[in-house]
């Protein structure tokens, strides 16, 4: 059984709590998101663990095919409810690694918060391979640094946070090529030491999270405009697949 099986709280769903990293109380958060992961992706995409949908559907304007996906039923729900319509919009219900049960292969995969959930990490990303095409790219953002791992790591099922090696090692081992791989967030990994580790807070307080939107994110996507920090609250890994 892997961690994504048995998450605690489902990624994403309306209570959820990594859903206030991403959520409402963090605007300028998910834009640094989009902003770092946007220029990866190509005309059609497989967004893995998509929770409530609204980070893919920032995407839907430019792409000629989107499949969101979840492996809990809320969420899933709550996917179809929001796509209803789309044509060019397909909602797939599994959890990693497994079979993808996907028609034709998409030439971008998005796993934003997904992968420190699995186990079997290395067999979950050959699943993806899978239903990428050759050349393609997946695109993961995952936790960075044990030193991190706290109370909240345990609530929503994280396995592991990773570094930039411990990623590159699961993404050569899933024989896939490096086209990206960085830590990212600086500042945000210095906040989380200081409140989850060191402060002792379990879950995000939605008040702390828009200090946090307005102040730190700001700062930090300043900064690492001339600067490549040593160290993050996030490992940032654009990975290709090998054109054979």
């Amino acid at each position: 059984m892997s961690g994504y099986d048995r998450v605690v709280q489902p990624a994403a769903g309306d209570e959820a709590l990594e859903n206030h990293l991403g959520g409402d109380e963090a605007k300028n958060y998910r834009q640094y998101e989009f902003d770092m992961v946007a220029p990866h992706v190509g005309r059609s995409l497989l967004e893995i663990g998509s929770g409530l949908g609204h980070f893919a559907e920032q995407f839907r304007p430019r792409l000629d095919r989107l499949v969101v996906s979840d492996f809990d039923p809320y969420c899933v729900e709550q996917l179809n409810k929001r796509f209803a319509g789309h044509d060019d919009v397909d909602v797939l219900q599994f959890g990693l690694p497994t079979e993808i049960p996907i028609g034709e292969k998409v030439d971008t995969v998005v796993m934003m918060n997904v992968l420190e959930h699995i186990e079997e990490d290395v067999e979950a990303l050959r699943s993806l391979a899978a239903v990428t095409l050759p050349g393609g790219r997946i695109v993961i953002w995952v936790p960075g640094y044990m030193q991190l791992y706290g109370d909240f790591d345990r609530k929503v099922g994280h396995v592991t946070r990773y570094t930039p090696a411990t990623l590159r090692n699961t993404v050569s081992k899933a024989g896939l090529d490096i086209e990206v791989l960085k830590p990212i967030n600086f500042l945000g990994g210095i906040a989380w030491w200081a409140a989850v580790r060191r402060g002792g807070v379990g879950y995000p307080d939605p008040r702390l999270v828009k200090i946090y939107d307005r102040t730190v994110v700001p700062a930090t996507r300043f900064i690492e405009r001339f600067i490549r920090p040593p160290f993050g609250q996030t490992v940032f890994c654009v990975a290709r697949v090998p054109q054979r």
